[in-house]
């Protein structure tokens, strides 16, 4: 499969997305902060002007004016570069003092323009801008205080190529890292793509490496595997299931071709009932197999969920107990009952009960005559325990775990009906309950416990 290119991965728009927003909100802060600067320059500069202005009121002699012109002409001689420069005219207009051009001589703040003084300045400007104040005196002239703006022009404009340069660095590294770590991530990836890959042709031992990149990753590539590892055991599960149908099936479907071929060579009319009721049962048993798995299935699919509901569990255990009283009486087999009144619990007890009566099915069909088959029912801490024991054969250790496997059956249990589902059923039913399923030795027997979960008081 090939690869994606870096520009075209996730990672690498995530880093131009990151990159978009650094850069708008640093152009956006660098703007300010122009904007400030600017405003607290030009603060600074008018403050300037208006106590140059002041002092120069100050300076008003015996005379009209003639304080501020001889104020004007000993500042003009020491003149600078970004100094104040100044206007002072009559009422008529005529200039009294100063080096600005007569023209700029107009009250209140203006802005003006005038010749540069110096045409062969740092800057090649030809004109010179200046923020200008100009004030009407008592007897009707007119005073003019001017400073120089360009610095702060220049300012402006530094501030302005720093943010813009500012904003493409950010880019340009938010756009390399993007790249850097698009590419590593989509190698990371094609590991990952490549066990997918073969987990499709059917390699299903095969499990996600860690992509490494967060922990939020690697518990994605844990969660994956987990699930593959499900999917793995269901799918060995049911070629398990798939080869048992064939090895329990084999025989009864060979046995019910013999006798039908048996019919078939028979002279007419010679078929008797027995060979019919034999072929009955047997196509019955095949069916039951099929009934089984079929009822197995659905529970394991969660089926019947929705019917869980508060279960008088006393009631039905009592109901069954009365039921296979005169079974086990009839088997030889002697069947006690230990059940706690009033027990209420969560559940179905329609297939509690199925589950109650397979495992008593069991016990009197794999225990000889004589034996005692004991049910329980009790409320522990927290759990509610159905319980049949009884002190037969048992079932050793290493077998436990294994006979709640459809069609899994004992050696010693060859020769005695069943197909090997009961427990198999057993144990959908618990699950399906949440319930915990354990077999555990009774010394001398077998018991089996389904513990279900004490919900009584919340589902009320």
């Amino acid at each position: 499969m090939r690869a994606p290119s870096p520009l075209r991965s996730g990672a690498f728009r995530f880093a131009l997305m990151v990159a978009a927003v650094f850069a708008i909100g640093t152009v956006a802060l660098l703007a300010m902060v122009e904007h400030e600067v600017s405003g607290y320059a030009t603060e600074v500069l008018s403050d300037t002007i208006a106590a140059e202005t002041l002092t120069l009121r100050s300076a008003v002699g015996a005379g009209p004016s003639s304080g501020i012109v001889a104020s004007i002409v000993a500042r003009d001689k020491g003149l600078r570069e970004h100094q104040p420069r100044y206007l002072l005219v009559d009422r008529a207009g005529r200039r009294l003092a100063g080096s600005l051009p007569a023209g700029t001589a107009q009250p209140g703040w203006h802005n003006l323009r005038i010749p540069h003084p110096d045409p062969a300045n740092e800057d090649g400007a030809k004109t010179m801008p200046l923020l200008a104040l100009g004030t009407r005196l008592p007897d009707g002239a007119v005073l003019v205080v001017a400073i120089d703006t360009s610095d702060l022009k220049e300012l402006r404009h530094g501030l302005l190529a720093t943010t813009a340069g500012f904003g493409l660095v950010v880019t340009l590294l938010a756009a390399i890292g993007g790249l850097v770590v698009g590419s590593l991530f989509l190698r990371r990836l094609d590991r990952v793509n490549r066990s997918v890959e073969r987990i499709m042709r059917g390699s299903m031992a095969e499990r996600l490496p860690a992509i490494g990149m967060s922990p939020e990753f690697d518990h994605l590539s844990a969660n994956l595997n987990r699930m593959l590892d499900r999917i793995e055991a269901l799918m060995d599960s049911m070629r398990q299931v798939s080869t048992d149908i064939a090895h329990d099936l084999r025989t009864p479907l060979t046995r019910l071709r013999q006798r039908l071929e048996t019919l078939r060579d028979a002279p007419p009319g010679r078929a008797s009932d027995a060979q019919i009721d034999a072929l009955l049962a047997e196509t019955d048993r095949i069916l039951g197999v099929f009934r089984a798995l079929l009822r197995i299935s659905s529970l394991e699919s969660g089926i019947g969920r929705q019917r869980l509901g508060e279960a008088n569990l006393s009631e039905m255990m009592e109901r069954v107990c009365q039921a296979y009283a005169p079974v086990a009486e009839d088997s030889g087999h002697a069947l006690a009952a230990w059940i706690a009144p009033g027990v209420i619990g969560r559940g179905d007890a329609e297939m509690l009960a199925q589950a109650v009566t397979n495992l008593i099915e069991n016990a009197l069909l794999h225990t000889p005559p004589g034996s005692a088959v004991t049910v329980t029912l009790e409320r522990r801490e927290q759990a509610i325990l159905l319980a049949v024991s009884d002190n037969g054969p048992g079932v050793p250790a290493g077998e436990r775990e294994k006979i709640v496997q459809r069609f899994y059956r004992l050696d010693s249990s060859r020769g005695t009906p069943g197909a090997g589902l009961g427990l198999a059923l057993v144990a959908a039913i618990a699950a399906l309950h949440e319930a915990r399923l354990t077999l555990s030795g009774n010394d001398p027997g077998l018991r089996v416990a389904i513990e279900l979960p004490d919900r009584a008081d919340a589902s009320a």
